[in-house]
């Protein structure tokens, strides 16, 4: 990807004034945040508010109505920006896991390397294989999705994303469909990444593993952002009425 003159000083993702309607519903109001490269930001906010429209804008899921999203220094709004360029540096993981049925989880995790970065079969096994490794389901490889588990298949989802090699990881309520027992697995598999150093940008109503892990969080409301600052701030020291309201209820 052309990195467009982009240097680690600078933000890896730049958000200013972003707006998005669907049709007369505006879901995004000016929404401005910067990320820096390694830091994990945890989005937070009641449903409604515009949190995963935030995070599908970021890789050119969702188009906006104005204002700019730059990453690596490329404008994503830029009409002639190369899509698939862009979703191999910013990987995303749903909350639904959609994994191919009829593939092994090992197979699953290989396919957009060899059809997209059109690596050889060897070379992508091995990276999958390592990567299967990483999210600790060496013994499942060879299981189909429907032999897994919700947590099983949510962590070879994050090993697909990972295996096109990106530097920011967008997380859009991973857990939300998850057993709680299995949360605790794929939240682990996320403090991994973190503590590697890949940029995260999570949307989560996992407070306990926002106030650990995250380096900044950004509270939404209506579409727009509330109230920010890093986790003990945050929790801590809320001002405004809506966020200190939220908080009441979740905490």
């Amino acid at each position: 990807m052309t990195t467009n003159n982009w240097t680690p000083d600078q933000p890896i993702v730049s958000v200013k004034d972003v707006h998005k309607s669907f049709g007369k519903l505006e879901v995004l109001k000016g929404i401005n945040f910067d990320v820096m490269k390694g830091e994990v930001i945890c989005i937070i906010g009641p449903s409604g508010s515009g949190k995963s429209t935030l995070i599908r804008c970021i890789n050119a899921l969702n188009g906006i109505n104005s204002g700019s999203i730059k990453v690596h220094g490329l404008e994503v709004n830029d009409p002639n920006l190369n899509k698939l360029e862009l979703r191999k540096n910013v990987g995303m993981v749903f909350q639904q896991y959609n994994l191919f049925p009829h593939k092994t989880a090992l197979e699953n995790i290989m396919m957009a390397p060899m059809l997209v970065l059109k690596e050889s079969k060897e070379e992508v096994r091995a990276k999958a294989e390592a990567l299967v490794s990483k999210v600790r389901l060496d013994d499942k490889k060879n299981s189909f999705p429907g032999e897994l588990s919700g947590g099983q298949q949510q962590r070879v989802a994050i090993a697909r994303s990972l295996a096109m090699n990106p530097d920011v990881m967008l997380f859009d309520e991973v857990t939300a469909a998850l057993d709680p027992e299995t949360v605790k697995e794929v939240l682990v598999t996320i403090q991994d990444l973190a503590s590697e150093g890949m940029t995260c940008i999570l949307v989560t109503h996992e407070m306990g593993f926002a106030r650990e892990l995250a380096d900044h969080i950004y509270f939404t409301d209506r579409g727009v952002i509330v109230e920010h600052g890093p986790p003990a701030t945050f929790f801590e020291k809320a001002k405004d009425p809506r966020t200190k309201e939220f908080l009441s209820q979740i905490l």
